[in-house]
């Protein structure tokens, strides 16, 4: 820790638990730093010592991962039903967990990280983090008027669901999400008519696939760690609101002007920037 934290971060980030029970921690009075009864929302730096029930809690080394998963693997540490996981491919690292999941089929970019605090803000949907992916479909190549579908918005059993930006490709198309519900992309894909044949994640934030092989894994340097810090930056409720004089922007999948609907809605104001994204070719 090179800059002080908030306390409930700090303690998410030693493992100590979701950012939610830290707080509930701190608020019992369980939690002390330097000796006194801490307050939530205080900062702490590295020199302070930091105590859960009269025990020091330190901060591990942080790790963050890059993994291409392949196809058939599944997003989990534990799953009895799972032949394989995506912890067969990695060394045996505490508190490793991925960041969001790719689903058994789908295949790409899977973060993996043990910074519960970087977990959150990488997954929480008022962040806005764009995730590029490249689809083939079982009907070929998504037609103009169907990559418009997609970026107005289509309904969902869990509510209204859109691409920032989505564009054909041969064979299918590439889109810009900044959600992650369970199977999104496939369920968008298979409500216009276009069931996914392939899915395959080439970005998170600012970060590419690259050519990283099936299978294989990497750590992110300093450089792409401090990266994905300053894509976080400001929440993309809070910019949207700072720049519309506190409007409420629109709820995500929704155009502006469109009621916003309660069942199902997974967060609001995502950011609507324009992400041009890698552009691979080739047949899958």
């Amino acid at each position: 820790m090179d800059k002080p934290l908030r306390l409930q971060a700090f303690l998410a980030r030693a493992g100590v638990g979701s950012r939610r029970k830290a707080e509930a921690l701190i608020l019992s009075g369980r939690v002390r730093v330097n000796g006194e009864v801490a307050q939530l929302g205080q900062k702490v730096g590295p020199k302070d010592r930091v105590e859960v029930d009269g025990e020091e809690v330190r901060l591990p080394q942080r790790v963050v991962l890059a993994l291409h998963k392949p196809r058939g693997y599944t997003t989990t540490r534990h799953d009895p039903h799972a032949k394989r996981t995506v912890f067969d491919l990695l060394p045996p690292i505490p508190g490793l967990h991925p960041v969001g999941r790719l689903d058994r089929d789908s295949e790409g970019l899977l973060l993996l990280t043990n910074d519960g605090d970087l977990t959150l803000r990488l997954t929480h949907p008022r962040y806005g983090v764009r995730k590029v992916y490249r689809v083939w479909t079982e009907k070929g190549t998504l037609p103009p008027r169907v990559c418009r579908l997609l970026e107005r918005g289509v309904e969902l059993e869990d509510g209204p669901a859109r691409a920032l930006k989505a564009r054909p490709a041969p064979g299918g198309g590439i889109l810009v999400l900044a959600e992650g519900r369970k199977r999104e992309v496939r369920r968008m894909l298979k409500r216009v008519g276009y069931p996914v044949r392939r899915l395959l994640r080439l970005k998170v934030g600012p970060i590419p696939l690259g050519d990283l092989p099936p299978g294989g894994w990497r750590p992110l340097t300093e450089e792409e760690i401090q990266a994905l810090e300053e894509a976080l930056g400001e929440p993309a409720l809070q910019k949207a609101q700072d720049q519309k004089g506190g409007e409420k922007p629109p709820a995500p999948g929704l155009p502006p002007g469109r009621p916003e609907k309660k069942v199902g809605q997974k967060g609001k104001g995502h950011r609507e920037a324009q992400d041009k994204g890698p552009n691979p070719r080739g047949k899958p």
